[in-house]
């Protein structure tokens, strides 16, 4: 869905410098010192307006939680609701998940979560896929040894695609979902994406996934 341009928010931004962080690279093995604790890190790439980031710092004041949006235009909303959710466990990153090693050291990251990525549904654009093999390999190289990602879609041709190209990767999945709202999981925070289409009847997809297994 196209937003519509916000003229004024790099101003925004700017004023709110507390929750998007500029020149977040400098934190790149940092993100600990940052937050003044050892707290697991999670990542939202592709945070929108921000319900699910703000939702989940809320409901996970132990876990230390980054979400990075590209458009500037869709950030400022998620600004409002960490304002608004007055939780300090929450900063944002106006990024390019492509530049993620760029933002993270090894085994930094302890989740990574893909809510509603954008499918690219045409073949020539497979490379822009969230799950496609060159962002598992960035995925990877910063989660931790038993670090995890989390994919949640209504888009069922992304979603098979994605347990195709986890499998193919050589990650072990943890869960394959097919109707996620079927269950009654309390602790599932929803995406505007995700009321708006489940109010409709469409299913909610989920895949959790592990790249490498718990040897204990």
């Amino acid at each position: 869905m196209r937003q519509r341009h916000k003229p004024w928010a790099d101003d925004y931004l700017n004023e709110h410098d507390h929750i998007v962080l500029p020149n977040p690279q400098q934190y790149k093995g940092k993100w600990s010192a940052f937050f003044g604790n050892d707290r697991p890190i999670h990542v939202e790439i592709g945070t929108g307006k921000g319900q699910f980031v703000s939702g989940m710092a809320k409901q996970h004041p132990d876990i230390n939680f980054i979400g990075i949006e590209l458009s500037k235009s869709v950030i400022v909303n998620a600004v409002e609701k960490v304002l608004a959710s007055g939780q300090k466990n929450v900063v944002l990153l106006n990024e390019n998940a492509e530049n993620l090693t760029e933002l993270f050291s090894a085994s930094e990251i302890s989740t990574i979560y893909l809510n509603f990525s954008d499918p690219w549904p045409k073949n020539r654009h497979e490379k822009r896929r969230l799950t496609y093999y060159t962002f598992l390999e960035r995925y990877e190289s910063c989660l931790n040894q038993t670090g995890e990602l989390v994919l949640k879609t209504d888009n069922r041709s992304l979603f098979e695609y994605s347990v195709v190209s986890f499998s193919q990767f050589g990650m072990t999945l943890q869960e394959v979902n097919v109707d996620l709202h079927a269950i009654e999981d309390e602790f599932n925070i929803m995406t505007e994406y995700e009321e708006k289409f489940s109010a409709k009847g469409q299913p909610i997809y989920r895949c959790r996934a592990v790249f490498h297994q718990d040897s204990n």
